[in-house]
């Protein structure tokens, strides 16, 4: 809104001068009158009947200065021409994100504390001026379009937004607006300022630590498409039984559900049921898929050298496939009640999961070995779904010298940087070791006792934790 002092028409020298001369001009002009009409008979009426005009006139013109000289700005500054100017914009520039802060949508007075940030989707007809009316309902409720994404479909366009509106603004407030405006199925949550990335640079950005860690490949399609579940289902089962699951080396999209081939044998499947993914989304993870897919197996090499407080030297690791005949080994020389607190189950099947753990497709594992280069523990970060496991194993030899401990913080550092909410170990109530790790972690514990199983969660939101070894800063 302009101010009334901008608003107030600027007063000049020479209307002064202008209207002091037709004052003079009048004075000259009544004396002459009155000279003239004076000595005529109805001479003093004619005066007086003139210094009456003269009067109202006088009045007339002070009060229709008065009004003029302060009257309000032009319609088209007002609340109105800003809508429809916000509106116009955004509509001629639909290739590319509308500017940050516009005025004309987060108003004058706005601040950071008076406004939240918004994700919206909505559907909106392929025909012109479609755009434009999204633009403007929003413009009317001083909301401030920061980008906006197009998925072109069959029959109309998804538009992607990502808002800053009032604080006030309710979220059904915003989506009368949008429906009255035209949209359809619209879908609106809340955004924080990681999403103020735009949409190219965070695929990049998947791309690039897709590239360098295969085990990345679930978690960059989990942030590349919001709130998904992702299963990662094997060609394979630990058995040796082939599950008959795979998928089209194009993939399948089906509303809520896509299915794509998995390089390392199998299928991905990925669900959203709150909202149907879009052939653009498909796109984008059939894309980091096969770029997956042309890189191979790999995993970070850098190693991280830790003493022990006994004085021995440890190398801390990321593991894979190629360490599957070492962990065997390994394996070998654990008792069986080792073997069976970590596997819960017959000794004897324990390696048929090592192939499984081992692989980055479904987490990431990491192995502690000797200066002689033995692997003696291994520590297994798995993602189950919307949840994540945690999991290790330390041979006899080597328990109680804190090397568990320091392999579930790393795990748990792991987790947070992936964005976990929490992490669940499964162990047996009498496995006082892996109780005393948890718990070392200082972090909310929830437990569920079922039959001798413990169940162990780590809510990990909004915790500090400490930062990832350096094998892992790596390229980040």
């Amino acid at each position: 809104m302009t101010s009334a002092k901008t608003a107030r028409r600027p007063h000049h020298w020479r209307r002064d001068m202008i209207e002091l001369a037709a004052l003079f001009t009048a004075v000259a002009v009544a004396d002459a009158i009155a000279n003239l009409i004076g000595h005529q008979p109805d001479g003093p009426y004619l005066l007086i009947a003139s210094a009456v005009a003269l009067a109202v006139t006088a009045a007339f013109h002070t009060w229709w200065a008065r009004r003029h000289s302060h009257s309000p700005p032009p319609t088209g500054s007002g609340p109105v021409a800003e809508g429809d100017g916000v509106a116009t914009g955004l509509g001629t520039d639909v290739a590319g994100p509308p500017a940050v802060d516009t005025p004309t949508a987060a108003g004058p007075d706005a601040s950071p504390e008076d406004t939240a940030l918004w994700r919206m989707r909505t559907t909106v007809r392929d025909t012109p001026g479609s755009l434009a009316a999204l633009c403007g309902a929003l413009a009317r409720h001083r909301v401030d379009i920061l980008t906006l994404q197009t998925h072109p479909l069959a029959r109309g366009t998804v538009d992607e937004f990502l808002l800053r509106a009032p604080s006030l603004l309710q979220a059904q407030q915003l989506s009368r607006a949008i429906s009255a405006a035209g949209g359809s199925s619209t879908w609106i949550e809340r955004a924080d300022t990681h999403d103020l990335v735009d949409a190219p640079t965070r695929v990049l950005s998947l791309a690039t630590r897709t590239a360098l860690d295969a085990a990345e490949l679930p978690l960059a399609l989990r942030q590349l498409l919001g709130r998904c579940t992702i299963h990662s289902l094997p060609a394979v089962s630990v058995t040796g039984r082939a599950t008959g699951e795979t998928a089209p080396v194009e993939g399948v999209l089906e509303e809520t559900v896509m299915r794509l081939r998995d390089p390392s044998g199998g299928a991905i499947t990925i669900e959203r049921p709150y909202l149907p993914f879009t052939p653009t989304e498909f796109a984008r993870a059939r894309a980091l898929v096969e770029l997956d897919a042309r890189l191979g197996p790999r995993v970070p090499r850098s190693r991280d050298v830790l003493t022990l407080p006994e004085g021995n030297e440890i190398t801390v690791r990321r593991a894979d496939g190629g360490d599957l005949e070492a962990a065997r080994a390994m394996h070998d020389r654990c008792s069986d009640r080792t073997l069976r607190l970590r596997y819960h189950g017959p000794v004897h099947d324990a390696d048929r999961y090592l192939d499984h753990l081992l692989s980055p497709r479904f987490g990431r594992t990491l192995a502690v070995q000797t200066a002689s280069g033995r692997l003696v523990a291994l520590g297994h970060l798995l993602w189950d779904g919307d949840e994540t496991e945690v999991a290790l194993l330390v041979e006899d030899e080597w328990q109680r010298r804190g090397i568990g401990s320091e392999l579930l913080s790393r795990l748990v550092a792991l987790a947070v940087e992936a964005g976990c909410e929490s992490v669940y170990a499964v162990t047996q109530s009498s496995n006082t070791g892996m109780v005393a790790a948890m718990r070392a972690l200082s972090l909310p514990l929830d437990y569920q006792i079922e039959e001798g199983t413990l169940v162990i969660t780590a809510r990990l939101d909004a915790t500090p934790v400490r930062s990832l070894p350096p094998y892992e800063q790596a390229g980040r």
